[in-house]
């Protein structure tokens, strides 16, 4: 099932000098007229939620789309990095959710009941040898 989208990310990666790998992740677009916190780099929660008895989504949050422009305030030329993107939908039932309702029958406790779709770009990669 399709959900309106949550959020927008940016996921950086790379590695140090000593060759340790380090990875950060940053919302850079919230939907509902939500801002990014400054200093977590994090949407807030938008409130949107799943009826768990029927699956239908509670209310009406989320963006059919989410756009900005994003630079890295890190950049550094000379070092190696990958970045992409990932979007975030509202949260939707899980299969087994939606399966356990349609049979009557209690969804399992030890499975999430509720999922969080993504859809993640292609990496773009920073060579400074290049």
């Amino acid at each position: 099932m399709s959900a309106p989208l949550q959020r927008v990310q940016v996921i950086k990666g790379w590695i140090d000098a000593a060759g340790n790998t380090h990875e950060k992740v940053e919302d850079v677009a919230c939907s509902d007229g939500l801002e990014v916190d400054p200093v977590t780099l994090r949407c807030p929660d938008n409130g949107a939620s799943v009826d768990l008895a029927t699956c239908g989504v509670v209310g009406n949050k989320g963006a059919a789309q989410l756009m900005t422009a994003w630079s890295d305030p890190e950049f550094d030329p000379s070092q190696g990095a990958f970045y992409y993107v990932r979007a975030l939908q509202n949260p939707t039932c899980r299969w087994s959710t939606y399966d356990a309702i349609r049979l009557g029958i209690t969804p399992d406790p030890r499975v999430p009941a509720t999922i969080r779709e993504r859809a993640w770009s292609s990496p773009i990669w920073v060579d400074p040898r290049e």
